[in-house]
């Protein structure tokens, strides 16, 4: 693989996210908070300015590019403090599943609005008894004549009050061997028998967090992605670019907290010096960023496999940049907040509520532990634990 070094596009890309990201800032999306809805001023800009789709292909309205320009612009909104987790969803779990699997039909009737942000997917995987063990989905779909029958349940599933659709992972029997293999389907939100229920959680943000139910939910024969058998590489296909967008994520997160923290560190005097003058402010402040720089160059990596068609390399380089970026991110904001000291705990500088945003990176979608697994097993080559 040859160096990863950002194009002019790339640059000019990331210059004028990062400008939109300043305009809303961080003040917005607490606001938004506040207020109980989503940052959908933010979001209708983005989209009207091309970067919710700048993924997905041409010809159904996307900007042609792939999961490394859409990782920019997740990455520089968070920067400036105003992150749209749904971008993680809705363009790059379910746009690229259906731009490389779906139907004609399907992309038509789809891209345009993920593209322009005029529609938005939700993505539904885990379920109460079967979280990282996607063979223990319990989620089964079943022929009913031309149409489908869904029956189960899933949790922890991201802004579906405001989704048009969720793309929901079944399994449906295999007629030759009789198991259940995945499949994913397109449930509109207001089909009959499609219950939602929000989860309390103590997480601060605008897209919250749902119990979905789904009995015996009635659904055309083109409700389903892609090739009926074919199921397991369309989720990857989906899961990868998850991975790295969390990567973006979590270290447009900690970019951030460092910057508040570097700001801080540089007028705060004590002893008549800034305290960014000792080396025990600085230094883990320097740390810190490196660790951001380096995550950043393992998404970029992993961006880039995935883009040029590698999935196997992908699935890799993306649960190591979703590892590196979660860790990185973690330790900049604890960095951030006890640089601040008591001052890194009001609301006035806002890096408290990232604490607990901060380790979503680390469990979601997939756990730090899981990712050593992966790469202990399929990388490494040591014997499987589970």
């Amino acid at each position: 693989m040859t160096a990863v070094i950002e194009s002019e596009e790339h640059k000019a890309l990331r210059s004028a996210v990062s400008a939109l990201g300043r305009r809303y800032g961080r003040d917005y999306i607490t606001r938004t908070i506040a207020e109980g809805r989503h940052p959908t001023e933010l979001w209708a800009e983005a989209g009207k300015l091309g970067y919710l789709g700048v993924n997905l292909p041409e010809e159904y309205g996307g900007g042609g590019g792939g999961i490394g320009e859409l990782s920019i612009v997740l990455e520089e909104l968070g920067a400036a403090g105003s992150p749209l987790l749904m971008l993680v969803v809705s363009p790059a779990i379910c746009g690229t599943v259906i731009s490389r699997f779906g139907t004609e039909e399907q992309k038509r009737a789809w891209l345009p609005g993920l593209a322009d942000g005029t529609r938005t997917m939700a993505f539904g995987i885990t379920e109460p008894d079967a979280g990282s063990n996607s063979h223990r989905i319990t989620t089964t779909a079943r022929r009913d004549g031309a149409d489908w029958l869904l029956t189960g349940r899933k949790i922890y599933v991201s802004g579906v009050d405001q989704a048009d659709a969720t793309l929901i992972v079944g399994r449906t029997a295999d007629a030759r061997t009789g198991s259940l293999k995945p499949c994913l389907f397109i449930v509109p939100r207001d089909t009959e028998g499609f219950a939602r229920h929000p989860i309390d959680m103590e997480l601060n943000a605008a897209e919250k967090q749902f119990e979905l139910v789904l009995d015996d939910v009635r659904l055309p024969a083109d409700a389903l992605v892609g090739d009926e058998d074919a199921g397991l590489l369309q989720l990857f296909a989906g899961l990868n670019p998850e991975r790295i967008m969390t990567a973006a994520f979590a270290i447009g997160m900690g970019r951030h907290a460092l910057a508040k923290a570097i700001e801080y560190a540089r007028v705060r005097t004590v002893w008549k010096v800034p305290i960014g003058a000792h080396q025990a402010i600085a230094h883990p402040l320097a740390q810190a960023h490196i660790d951001l720089e380096l995550a950043r160059l393992m998404m970029q990596k992993a961006a880039h496999l995935y883009d040029s068609g590698d999935d196997i390399g992908a699935g890799e380089a993306a649960n190591m940049a979703k590892y590196a970026a979660a860790e990185a991110c973690v330790k900049a904001v604890d960095q951030a907040v006890h640089t601040l000291g008591g001052a890194g705990l009001t609301r006035e500088f806002g890096l408290a509520s990232l604490i607990t945003a901060s380790r979503v990176a680390r469990i979601a979608p997939v756990s730090r532990e899981m990712i050593l697994n992966y790469v202990s097993h399929q990388t490494l080559g040591l014997p499987k634990s589970y």
